[in-house]
């Protein structure tokens, strides 16, 4: 029941940490949420809410994107995220490939981190397409499974199946929160880690 004394280099760790991760989140927009058919919608916003109180738990770099809002086409994201984090910028971008926008990429390699934890609505669509094209520029991409949604129950599984055959690494929040926790004696975050893990009772 020990722990080993001085824990593994968090930047060159083969898992998930608080120092070698960003989080990106791509249109979680009402039009978007609303059009969803492959998870409950009220499930798929508790989740990603639960996904956004990691990264301001953890103090994840996070990069949150939007599609035309400045054109007056679509409406900004959901507030259950922007409450959070409330000091991240949306960009917003016409291209619906966000990694075809340039202030979209130049934010995420502004973070300095390779792993790149992604979470988009749609799956098929804009999470699809930019974590392919980060995977072919080198980076490791991990898609939240059960903060993502899709049109259709197969187009959300072929979306996964895509990445996951091009080197995606599929992760759940729950997984992933305990990824970054990792132990108990990491006292300063063990509160607010029960009382995001726990929520979910509630739902």
């Amino acid at each position: 029941m020990t722990s080993y004394k001085s824990f593994r280099d968090p930047r060159s760790d083969q898992l998930l940490t608080p120092q070698n991760a960003a989080l990106i989140i791509i249109d979680f927009q009402p039009v978007q949420v609303s059009s969803i058919a492959s998870r409950d919608k009220r499930e798929l916003v508790s989740n990603i809410t639960a996904l956004a109180r990691i990264a301001k738990l953890y103090r994840l770099p996070t990069v949150l994107s939007t599609v035309n809002v400045s054109t007056g086409k679509n409406q900004p994201t959901i507030h259950q995220i922007t409450e959070v984090l409330t000091d991240t910028r949306p960009i917003d971008r016409t291209s619906i490939n966000a990694w075809e926008d340039e202030d979209f990429v130049a934010a995420v390699k502004a973070t300095g981190r390779r792993k790149l934890i992604m979470a988009a609505l749609w799956t098929e669509v804009c999470l699809v397409h930019p974590a392919l094209d980060a995977l072919r520029e080198g980076y490791d991409v991990y898609p939240v499974v059960d903060c993502v949604a899709g049109t259709s129950v197969e187009a959300h599984q072929a979306g996964l199946r895509r990445l996951e055959q091009a080197g995606g690494k599929p992760i759940g929040w729950v997984q992933l929160i305990c990824e970054l926790q990792r132990d108990w004696n990491r006292t300063e975050t063990v509160p607010e880690f029960a009382n995001i893990l726990f929520a979910i009772e509630g739902h």
